[in-house]
């Protein structure tokens, strides 16, 4: 995948997953959130024997948002704003 595509598919990850774990920070965060989270999400499903982001499809998507919810909630605690738990 190509620097835009990071970009776009970070993005639309990031924005997702800030609207599930309720941590707004603007677009430059959420693209940012979204890309790492793909890198994130991508490691964690190598661990587990299977393919990461591989491209424009609805999985690589979902590995996306799951990596950037892993880590806006781990964002969260470091910031001791609480878990989960106060907004659910």
């Amino acid at each position: 995948m190509g620097l835009l595509s990071w970009v776009l598919i970070g993005g639309l990850a990031g924005w997702v997953a800030s609207l599930l774990v309720g941590e707004g920070g603007g677009i430059i965060f959420d693209i940012i959130v979204g890309i790492l989270g793909a890198l994130l999400g991508g490691f964690i499903m190598n661990r587990f024997g299977d393919a990461g982001v591989t491209g424009w499809n609805l999985r690589s998507f979902g590995v996306a948002v799951l990596g950037a919810v892993i880590l806006l909630v781990i964002l969260r605690l470091v910031r001791g704003r609480g878990g989960l738990s106060r907004r659910w």
